[in-house]
């Protein structure tokens, strides 16, 4: 499944230069972002993702959390993707701030949720990519070239 497939650009939110939010406050962006893609409300969509996170963190390092969570509402697959120039305290694996935050929400029970994070990670692991993400300064941009490496990353 290619992200563009469950990625818009209305879930796609490019926070300024010198913004700087909690891990709650990310997680809240990303909850609205979520909802214009699920039918439920964005303090439901939270909460499925603050559960997650209470197990243990998604920061998966280098910079990347992928905060994610099941919800019954979801036909399929939706994602968002917010980037943070300054980065965030994620209690990421490395201890090191994340900036590039994607978030997976989907039916429970559903495999397809597992390769959809494992097609995020995939897309992510370049460090010349995320730094060129990090670079945009607006959502269609972030969005066009995250289509564009989805596209371009075999498998």
């Amino acid at each position: 499944m290619k992200l563009s497939e469950i990625v818009t650009p209305e879930r796609v939110l490019v926070l300024e230069e010198g913004e700087h939010l909690t891990k709650r406050e990310c997680l809240e962006r990303l909850s609205g972002l979520l909802a214009h893609g699920i039918p439920a409300p964005p303090g439901r969509i939270l909460a499925v993702l603050e559960e997650r996170e209470a197990l243990q963190s998604t920061g998966i390092g280098d910079g990347v959390a992928m905060p994610h969570g099941t919800l019954e509402d979801a036909a399929g697959q939706v994602g968002a993707l917010l980037i943070c120039p300054g980065g965030v305290d994620f209690e990421t694996i490395d201890d090191r701030p994340a900036n590039i935050l994607f978030a997976v929400v989907g039916p429970k029970q559903a495999v397809e949720h597992l390769k959809v994070l494992a097609r995020v990670s995939k897309v992510l692991r370049s460090a010349g990519f995320r730094e060129r993400l990090l670079g945009q300064r607006d959502a269609s941009a972030a969005f066009d070239l995250l289509s564009a490496e989805d596209d371009a990353v075999s498998g």
